[in-house]
């Protein structure tokens, strides 16, 4: 029996499947019926988690620790999780402004559903991952997107958020490093953007997920937590276990707040999901204690970062060799590649989703179409896959685009 499309709730009225999960789907189902396929559209660590993490939720099965615990998450978690977060900054290590949740997405969605609701709008930089919007929606609230110039790597200014914004505006949300460019926003221009939302009241909710894979100076990227705390005004703060930890699966995410929008969103997810798994709660302990000791999750976070320069450096290279009339945003953090799939475009073609299609069915590669960020004139490859596989994927990709690049 099918329900009658009046019968689903209005909530759910303009929701959309994640694109990025759609196309990594779709590539492994061609991939399991024999179909040589490339897949460059997950944003997932091609590592294994790092020992310590694993073996301490290992423990944590074997050893009982499978029940409850606290909706916000076990104590010793928020407080490592805080102390993580605010390591070299000006801001307190104080759990109780943690909450623990099913993964940052999940921290993200907390933020919007408490904070947002009907005749609200939420600014949202784009290109954006292609889940924001959707949250923003989820909460009734209306997400207007904000696009960054180009020429500047499409990151936002002040001034772009000013010619946006109206008295409706209650939000702000940007990622940095940014899914799905790569940009990096300076502490400078973070600072311009807090001191903004500050000044007008906004919320500004930054996902930060990706801070420890960055290629400039120093390991992490700058974040909102290093700016002085009297320039910064209503602040969210999203990362997790699941990109510099390798640990997608096991669904660990946190956010940073106030205690009292802590509290609310601990109060939220008490009533929708409780708390995080037992165990991979102690597996994140556990990957935490090892980073600040410099254990197994340090060394491995180092590999990744030089496994992921490496590998932005060929696909960079290779870009600039086989296909010249493609231009991209150069990746200063995270691992992808956004780059213009306008010079394909044809009678046939007319956006990146059907180039990306064009790509899947003629050189049997997986990239996500710009659709899901905002931008239907750009795609997004990952990098986070074998350096053969990313050669292999790029030079089958000229095959298709190279030519119709060079009319």
């Amino acid at each position: 029996m099918t329900a009658s499309p009046e019968r689903y709730s209005p909530n759910i009225g303009r929701l959309r499947p994640s694109a990025t999960i759609t196309v990594s789907t779709l590539a492994k189902k061609l991939a399991s019926e024999g179909r040589d396929i490339v897949n460059l559209s997950t944003g997932e660590p091609d590592f294994r988690t790092p020992e310590g993490a694993a073996e301490a939720g290992v423990a944590a099965i074997r050893g009982g620790g499978t029940r409850y615990t606290p909706a916000a998450g076990l104590p010793e978690l928020r407080s490592a999780a805080a102390a993580y977060l605010v390591a070299r900054t000006p801001y307190p290590p104080d759990g109780q402004r943690v909450v623990v949740s099913a993964g940052a997405k999940q921290s993200l969605f907390n933020a919007c559903f408490c904070l947002f609701g009907p005749g609200d709008e939420v600014l949202v930089g784009s290109p954006y991952w292609t889940s924001y919007p959707e949250m923003v929606t989820l909460a009734r609230a209306e997400p207007v997107p904000v696009p960054g110039a180009a020429d500047r790597d499409f990151l936002l200014t002040p001034d772009d958020l000013e010619a946006a914004s109206t008295a409706r505006t209650r939000g702000l949300i940007v990622s940095t490093p940014s899914n799905p460019t790569g940009a990096v926003y300076s502490e400078a221009e973070l600072a311009a953007i807090a001191s903004w939302a500050r000044e007008r009241g906004v919320t500004l909710i930054c996902d930060e997920i990706y801070r420890e894979i960055h290629y400039g100076e120093g390991d992490r990227a700058p974040g909102v937590l290093d700016l002085d705390p009297g320039r910064v005004g209503d602040l969210v703060v999203a990362n997790g276990m699941s990109k510099a930890f390798a640990m997608t699966g096991w669904r660990v995410g946190f956010s940073y707040t106030t205690r009292e929008l802590a509290a609310k969103m601990a109060a939220l997810q008490s009533h929708v999901s409780l708390n995080a798994a037992t165990p991979s709660q102690m597996a994140a302990l556990g990957g935490l204690r090892e980073l600040a000791e410099g254990g197994d999750a340090a060394h491995t976070l180092s590999e990744m970062r030089t496994a992921y320069r490496r590998r932005r450096d060929l696909v960079v290279r290779l870009f600039d060799e086989l296909l010249p009339e493609y231009p991209y945003v150069r990746p200063a953090g995270a691992f992808y590649l956004y780059f213009s799939v306008q010079s394909a475009f044809d009678d046939q073609a007319t956006c990146a989703a059907d180039i990306c299609t064009r790509l899947l069915e003629e050189a049997g590669v997986a990239i996500v179409p710009g659709e899901a960020f905002g931008d239907p004139r750009f795609a997004r490859m990952s990098t986070a896959a074998a350096d053969a596989d990313i050669e292999e994927g790029v030079r089958r990709m000229a095959k298709v685009l190279a030519a119709r690049g060079n009319p």
